[in-house]
């Protein structure tokens, strides 16, 4: 497996993670989509666009696109949020090639997913409500469907005999900051801005992508 491109991909974020921070938008804007075209290239340059692993590479495009639409000047937040959740679709198929286990451990990981995602959305109408951004609960409530089943279908990996414990915990760990920095991003935008700005919420994001990206690719490629 090469890992220059994944080297190039951590740079990119790096610099995009202080862009955000000082504020450089024009180094952002091309720091930002850069960092996961670099990702993406490592993942099909080794094997990611293949089988099951493909499922992976639509999420990452469709992330990428997501990226894009989200830094127009008139930022198109909708169907920037419509590309997101058609990204994590696609990971939800390439995490669910087999029906998921029925056990306790599934029923637990099940609702600790529904209690958390619950109260977050919870959070997040009042928010909207009180932002009078009342039009997108409903969309918001698809994605946050979405992206909890695939945190949830992410998790599972744990306990699926077919998953070895590495690229488990990489792409559970992977989704777990993908949510966090979901969450963070709603509240940054609906809520109350984050007192560090959009900083933590890219960091979560990146390195979530990374771990997802690198987890499904030894699981499909380079294990068993």
């Amino acid at each position: 497996m090469s890992f220059t491109l994944l080297y190039l991909t951590l740079v990119l974020a790096i610099i995009d993670w202080i862009a955000v921070a000082k504020n450089w938008k024009k180094v952002e804007y091309f720091a930002r989509p850069a960092t996961l075209i670099a990702l993406l290239a490592w993942f099909g340059m080794n094997g990611g666009f293949s089988g099951y692993a493909r499922w992976f590479a639509a999420g990452l495009a469709f992330s990428l696109l997501g990226e894009i639409l989200l830094m127009l000047p008139a930022e198109q937040f909708l169907p920037g949020l419509i590309s997101f959740l058609i990204a994590q679709i696609a990971y939800l198929i390439g995490l669910n090639q087999t029906l998921p286990p029925l056990n306790l451990a599934s029923a637990i990981i099940f609702i600790l997913v529904l209690l958390t995602s619950i109260q977050v959305y919870r959070r997040l109408v009042v928010g909207l409500k009180a932002s009078n951004k009342s039009k997108l609960i409903e969309p918001i409530l698809v994605y946050s469907i979405t992206i909890s089943l695939m945190l949830f279908s992410a998790l599972l990996t744990l306990v699926r005999k077919e998953w070895q414990a590495g690229p488990a915990i990489l792409v559970s760990l992977g989704a777990l900051l993908f949510y966090i920095s979901d969450t963070l991003n709603a509240r940054h935008r609906f809520i109350k801005p984050l007192p560090s700005g959009r900083l933590p919420v890219m960091v979560t994001y990146h390195l979530s992508q990374v771990l997802i990206a690198a987890g499904a690719l030894i699981h499909f490629n380079f294990s068993g």
